[in-house]
């Protein structure tokens, strides 16, 4: 669970009180996730949007916890150089669009915190014998279950991003793939905790999210699939 310091909560309409205490990127950052933000509200989920008022090195720019039945969505900005390392490479005019797919992430983990399913496998799927609970050690079963999470947040993004913005699709893939390709660093090596190539590489497929259901309903098809190989 992420830990949360004393907090500058924020809402959706940035009032003008919590408006004057924000940077001008925490604003960018909040401005850009604003859509996915009301999108997931009206689904019900709730959430809400904090910011850490102090310097934050080395922490996720943006990160979720779950507290009290609620998603806290976290900007960790302040004094922060991932905030700009993570869009490195990327042209200032996309920097919104990964901001974006970024939240969408968040909102994927906050949907399966919302629904109880926390590191739950899907209904129905079972597991094979040899990699079942108590066949691992406990440190390869929490990196196992991180790594899943992260799959199907990614899966929600990319739902997200194709739903909305289809034809920026690619670069959002593109920039995914370069993240999680960033080295045990950022938990991206083999059989790390954010290593989640697999489903990305099921994501490259055209029309994989063109259909009606929901972004969560996309997402569970093509990670379903993906936990069939994940060891």
């Amino acid at each position: 669970m992420l830990k949360l310091f004393p907090l500058l909560s924020v809402s959706l309409a940035l009032p003008a009180v919590a408006a004057a205490q924000l940077t001008d990127l925490e604003t960018r950052w909040l401005q850009a996730g604003q859509p996915v933000i009301a999108f997931a509200r009206a689904q019900g989920l709730p959430i809400d949007i904090i910011v850490q008022p102090q310097d934050a090195p080395g922490a996720v720019p943006l990160a979720l916890g779950y507290e009290a039945g609620r998603c806290k969505l976290v900007l960790s900005l302040r004094g922060n150089a991932q905030a700009d390392s993570v869009l490195q490479g990327v042209p200032a005019k996309r920097h919104g669009l990964m901001m974006e797919a970024m939240t969408a992430h968040e909102i994927g983990h906050c949907q399966r915190y919302a629904q109880g399913d926390w590191h739950a496998l899907p209904r129905g799927f079972v597991e094979p014998r040899s990699t079942q609970r108590g066949k691992l050690t406990p440190l390869a079963q929490e990196l196992r279950e991180t790594r899943r999470e992260e799959g199907y947040a990614d899966l929600v993004a990319l739902a997200w991003m194709q739903g909305r913005h289809p034809g920026q699709y690619r670069h959002v893939l593109a920039w995914m793939r370069s993240v999680r390709d960033g080295g045990e660093a950022a938990g991206g090596g083999a059989g790390g905790s954010h290593a989640t190539q697999a489903w990305l590489a099921l994501a490259d497929g055209a029309g994989v999210f063109d259909g009606p259901a929901s972004i969560f309903e996309q997402a569970q098809v093509l990670w379903r699939k993906g936990l069939s190989g994940d060891k």
